[in-house]
Parts: structure tokens; C-alpha cells; sequence
């Protein structure tokens, strides 16, 4: 088997794991709640984040929650989120602004994405880990979406990669074109940096 034969049989093993997990709705209170905390004291009014596929981590309830609390603090500029939107050609990703409610249709592979509504920058990005391991790498489903816009956005996000603690690989080796994340949180806190 190569390499990329072990990768697809691997993310397949843990993606099946995730939607077996009899805990996962106390696991994503928990990460809730980690998340929710970690963003205490963060500088940043757009943030990029994801639609949950697959079992994933939902990171929008506590993203609401940052958005309605700068607006109780009534802060001078207003919180926004994204979401993504796949541009097919490049293959990379542009971010939407998104909020309950907003319109939103299905892109070419059946996600939910904003419609219509107009393109932002984040300055703090949450992706989703189907995998991570040491170094603040994540393994992803393969498209490679996630590290091709991270290699062309300017300024460079600050990123934070959301998972469940099961997805944590010992022995995960990253590939030359894999770009490390800037923190990694879990159901049971900060796992990168390590502190």
C-alpha cells in the first residue's frame, strides 16, 4: 500500500470512528466550551470557519456566541464570520460572510455555503481536523483546499485546527506541501502549541 493509499484508508477509519462515537455530543459541548474560552481576549472581528460534514466538530454555536458578546460589549467594529466557498479553478477557498439565517445553497460537493453574500477576510481561521498530530499538522480529506489558501492569503491567518481528542496520531508524519497550524484545540483543551 502507498502512501496515499494508507492516508485515504486512514482518514476513512477515522471519520467512521468519529460518527460512531457514542460520546460526541458531550465531547462537542466540551470543545464548545474550550473554543469559547480560547477566544477570550482575541484581537480579531473576522473569523473564517466551516460548515460540520461527516461527523465534524460544529464550531458556528460558539463563533454566534463571539459575535453577539462584541456586540454587547459595543464594540466599535463589528464581529463578522465566514464561511468557505470553493473556487473550482484554483482550487483554493474564499470566505463568505455568514450568519443564522443568511441564505445559503449547496456548492459542488453538497456543502451548505452562503449565498450572495459578500467576500471577506479572516484574520483567525478554524479548520477542521479529520486527523492532527505533533507540529500542528492535520490531515484533511485530500483536496488540499486548506493549504493552498493558506499559501496564498495575504496577510496569513492565524489558524486553529478543531478536533476530538481520538483524532490525535502519534506517529502522523506530515508531507512537504502540509502547512502547520498555529494552535490545535480539542474536547480537552489546548493540544498545540504545548504549553
Amino acid at each position: 500500500m502507498d502512501k496515499s493509499e494508507e492516508k485515504r484508508a486512514l482518514r476513512k477509519r477515522l471519520v467512521e470512528q468519529r460518527l460512531k462515537m457514542p460520546d460526541r455530543q458531550h465531547r462537542a459541548d466540551n470543545l464548545q466550551s474550550v473554543m469559547r474560552i480560547w477566544l477570550v481576549g482575541r484581537p480579531d472581528t473576522v473569523i473564517g470557519a466551516y460548515w460540520p460534514i461527516k461527523g465534524e466538530f460544529d464550531p458556528l454555536p460558539a463563533l454566534h456566541r463571539w459575535k453577539e458578546d462584541g456586540e454587547l460589549l459595543d464594540e466599535p467594529q463589528l464581529r463578522r464570520i465566514g464561511l468557505p466557498v470553493v473556487d473550482k479553478l484554483h482550487g483554493t477557498l474564499r470566505f463568505h460572510a455568514w450568519f443564522p439565517g443568511c441564505p445559503m445553497e449547496e456548492d459542488a460537493y453538497g456543502i451548505p455555503k452562503p449565498k450572495d453574500t459578500e467576500v471577506i477576510t479572516p484574520t483567525l481561521l478554524f479548520v477542521p481536523c479529520v486527523g492532527y498530530g505533533s507540529g500542528g499538522y492535520r490531515l484533511g480529506y485530500g483536496g488540499g483546499f486548506y493549504d493552498k489558501t493558506l499559501a496564498m492569503l495575504q496577510p496569513r491567518p492565524y489558524t486553529v485546527g478543531l478536533g476530538y481528542s481520538n483524532g490525535f496520531l502519534i506517529d502522523f508524519e506530515a508531507e512537504p506541501h502540509d502547512v502547520p497550524l498555529d494552535a490545535i484545540l480539542n474536547d480537552q483543551g489546548v493540544v498545540w502549541p504545548m504549553s
